[in-house]
């Protein structure tokens, strides 16, 4: 039985742990909720109250082979995103046992910003045009120069969908217009896959440094919104553009495609849904 100890519960980050707990590991899950922490208790997980933008509760952590550092960034108020994703993370890696075997990091393709539309990877520069991308590619430079250098990895996500997680449904269900360009590709990976990934990331005895995590099939935002339409029986989307200074707007103009040929070849992990067709039909569906 290993132990897990799991910075964020949060929508990928609670699926990872409940399955590392359904496998017989001991998973200790990290929240600065005390309600949270009580639903962790009935999950079966063993709770951790802790603050990451705070040392101080951070002192003692427990020994653990593999720790997962999943924290999302909460927009209505508090630390800055720069504080909770690599401040934060400095932090924990300062309080962690140094006989932690895996460091697992959850990043973003945002680190990469526009890349005008082409195809990128793992060897593509990092050049972030906005504040959680600048975030998180701090966050993965200082696992990089940690003591845990060796042992971490950082995985860059893509915008990651599933049940309860799919933008625009309700406008589309009332045939309302999407603010958002009908241009522009969408990398994706359902997280039921994105779960799949961390697991791999976390037990793959010499896994990559950095592992964009995508289907590899990104589609046109307007393709990808006229099979939602469809499954759910409604009109075809319309689109409208969001304001210029807006932070849908900022995403929307970051267009890229991501490749995951190192999702198989280095960590092994063969996709349920290879792409959003299949991700679709089993969220919602037949049509």
């Amino acid at each position: 039985m290993a132990t897990r100890l799991v910075f964020g519960c949060g929508y990928l980050g609670r699926r990872v742990a409940l399955r590392w707990r359904a496998a017989g590991d001991r998973v200790i899950a990290v929240t600065r909720s005390e309600p949270t922490a009580r639903q962790f208790v009935e999950q079966g997980l063993e709770p951790l109250v802790a603050d990451v933008t705070k040392p101080e509760t951070l002192r003692g952590l427990p020994q653990a082979e593999t720790l997962l550092y999943a924290v999302g960034y909460d927009r209505s108020g508090g630390p800055s995103i720069e504080e909770v994703y690599a401040a934060g993370l400095a932090n924990v890696l300062a309080a962690a046992a140094r006989s932690t075997e895996r460091i697992v990091y959850i990043s973003t393709t945002g680190v990469y910003g526009d890349a005008d539309g082409e195809w990128i990877d793992e060897t593509t520069h990092p050049a972030p045009s906005r504040d959680g991308g600048r975030a998180s590619l701090a966050a993965e430079e200082i696992l990089r120069t940690s003591p845990f250098a060796t042992r971490g990895v950082s995985l860059r996500l893509a915008g990651i969908y599933g049940p309860d997680r799919l933008p625009y449904l309700a406008q589309l269900k009332a045939g309302e217009p999407i603010a958002a360009p009908s241009t522009g590709w969408l990398n994706l990976i359902h997280v039921d896959d994105a779960a799949t990934t961390v697991l791999a990331a976390a037990d793959q005895a010499a896994p990559p440094p950095i592992v964009c995590v995508s289907d590899g099939q990104p589609p046109l935002r307007s393709d990808y919104y006229a099979e939602v339409a469809r499954l759910i029986g409604a009109a075809p989307p319309t689109f409208t553009d969001p304001p210029a200074d807006s932070p849908r707007a900022a995403r929307a103009a970051a267009s890229k495609r991501v490749r995951s040929d190192l999702l198989a070849g280095g960590l092994g992990v063969s996709l349920r849904y290879p792409s959003y067709r299949e991700g679709l039909a089993a969220i919602l569906g037949p049509a």
